[in-house]
């Protein structure tokens, strides 16, 4: 993603740069480029996924703000079941009460392990989250709009998967999956320095003591005045969380739209540069379509809430199958989301989740296409 990044500058130069040979010669060659008809192709399939995308991308950053903002973990960790089978499903539904996107779960469940959600929960939850929600449901329901049973089918593979993996997670998971380096270190610093956190202590004692003095004298002297401010104070907490919900969105926004420009470039690109011939001769190869969408899936990255149109211009090249495989596989296991959960959880961990999700999603897809919806 560094290297696209950094060619964004010198690629938009070069738009630039051809549209302003285009004013100064008045056409001619550079019409030849910009109205060929493969381009016009490209131009058309990718502003189309773009539009019909915008909507629920928008809808699903401003769902996952106000969530952020206004529901809290400790209420997430109090209405957590402690039985296993009732964790599991409360794990793979939460998506419905929340449907945060992918990019957003990671470190909320992380806050949530941490202060006393069961592991195995919480990482069913970031897994079935950017499925099993109904801002997802809508947007796929929508984009086959002459097929809804690939909305339903999502649902229910997305679902399957995620209750085995919760329970065998459960069953085989005996260790916090958490990386624990950052707190190892802190308790061997601490340990090197015995003196420090008595120190330490004794200040915030004196400190505390001095800060209740001062606001035993300020409540003294200024406690008639209290309830004079309490409605601007309220007004303010309030004009507070506005500002930061939508600052919440716009950067969830802003964060998810370029993986969706991306995935709409190359997905416009596939269609226009290659053979029709080559991607349907995948579909003549029993799974090679599956495989194919489940790679391209994880290589762009896409957010749940727009994958579904980009799968939808597959639609009459691919199999059914071959679609859900991509619905299904990519919000769970994707590049950026992979480097995300490796970067909180244990390597093998990591490693042994995405392997299971990839064997499950491939052969879920390859029956439901068989039995479901043949």
């Amino acid at each position: 993603m560094t290297i696209i990044y950094r060619l964004g500058t010198p690629l938009l130069a070069a738009g630039c740069l051809i549209m302003l040979a285009r004013i100064l010669s008045g056409g001619g060659v550079t019409d030849l480029l910009l109205e060929s008809p493969s381009l016009q192709s490209f131009k058309i399939l990718f502003i189309s996924i773009i539009l019909e995308a915008f909507p629920f991308i928008l809808l699903g950053v401003l769902v996952s703000a106000l969530l952020q903002v206004f529901v809290s973990d400790a209420l997430i960790a109090r209405l957590t079941p402690r039985n296993p089978i009732a964790g599991v499903l409360f794990g793979s539904l939460l998506g419905v009460l929340l449907p945060l996107c992918e990019c957003g779960m990671i470190p909320v469940v992380r806050r949530l392990i941490r202060k006393g959600m069961p592991p195995y929960i919480g990482i069913v939850f970031i897994f079935a989250g950017p499925i099993l929600n109904p801002v997802v449901f809508t947007s796929t329901y929508t984009a086959f709009r002459t097929q809804p049973s690939m909305a339903y089918s999502r649902m229910g593979l997305a679902f399957a998967v995620c209750v085995v993996l919760g329970l065998l997670l459960y069953k085989y998971m005996k260790k916090s999956p958490l990386r624990e380096e950052k707190q190892a270190h802190m308790h061997v610093h601490n340990h090197d320095h015995p003196h420090s956190d008595k120190h330490h202590h004794a200040h915030n004692h004196r400190h505390d003591h001095e800060h209740h003095d001062h606001n035993h004298a300020h409540g003294h002297e200024h406690g008639h005045s209290h309830g004079s401010h309490n409605g601007s104070a309220v007004r303010r907490s309030w004009s507070g969380r506005l500002g930061s919900t939508l600052a919440h969105a716009s950067d969830e926004f802003f964060d998810i739209g370029k993986y969706l420009i991306l995935g709409a470039f190359i997905t416009a690109f596939i269609q226009t540069i290659l053979d029709r011939s080559m991607l349907t001769a995948l579909s003549d190869q029993p799974g090679m379509e599956n495989l194919f969408m489940m790679a391209f899936a994880f290589a762009v990255s896409l957010c749940s809430t727009s994958d579904a149109f980009v799968a939808t211009s597959f639609n009459g090249i691919f199999g059914s199958g071959a679609l859900l495989a991509f619905l299904v596989f990519g919000p769970m296991v994707d590049l950026k989301s992979t480097l995300m959960l490796l970067a909180t959880f244990r390597t093998k961990v990591v490693l042994t989740i995405i392997a299971f999700i990839f064997a499950a999603v491939f052969i879920g897809s390859i029956i439901i296409q068989q039995f479901i919806m043949a």
